[in-house]
């Protein structure tokens, strides 16, 4: 469950660039309910990517935010508290991770979903219920 992090040069902290993605993904996986799960855990991951500041834009200006885009089969983050829960993490971490001064409104966070069978691992198409059934057998 890919984790993209888009961020100006200078807003993260050079620990925020190394720490965002781990945190990002243990909060997926504790808002999840997933926490110890051995296979939904090695499906989590991502990149940041830190652009030139004049790359970033909002409402047509130059504008430091931090994205945090979040992409999902259509099973994950299922209920509107476990999407609140993700985002509200989210924020949190990129705000402890950011250089003073940067404003919770240039934090954007969005979870994007896959349809059912949309979702694949190397050359295996996952519908939602095959990925609860490979999550629930790793809990086993």
């Amino acid at each position: 469950m890919p984790i993209t992090v888009t961020a100006p040069e200078g807003v993260l902290t050079l620990t925020g660039k190394r720490e965002i993605l781990p945190r990002l993904s243990a909060a997926l996986i504790e808002a999840s309910g997933a926490a110890g799960n051995a296979f939904f855990t090695t499906i989590v991951g991502g990149t940041v990517h830190i652009l030139p500041a004049h790359h970033i834009y909002a409402g047509g200006a130059n504008r430091p935010v931090v994205m945090v885009e979040l992409k999902l089969p259509n099973i994950g983050l299922a209920s509107i508290e476990a999407r609140n829960a993700f985002i509200t993490a989210a924020a949190s971490i990129v705000a402890e991770l950011c250089a003073p001064g940067h404003k919770p409104e240039n934090t954007w966070i969005n979870i994007v979903n896959a349809p059912d069978g949309g979702w694949g691992i190397g050359d295996r198409q996952y519908t939602g219920d095959a990925l609860i059934a490979a999550a629930t057998a790793a809990a086993s």
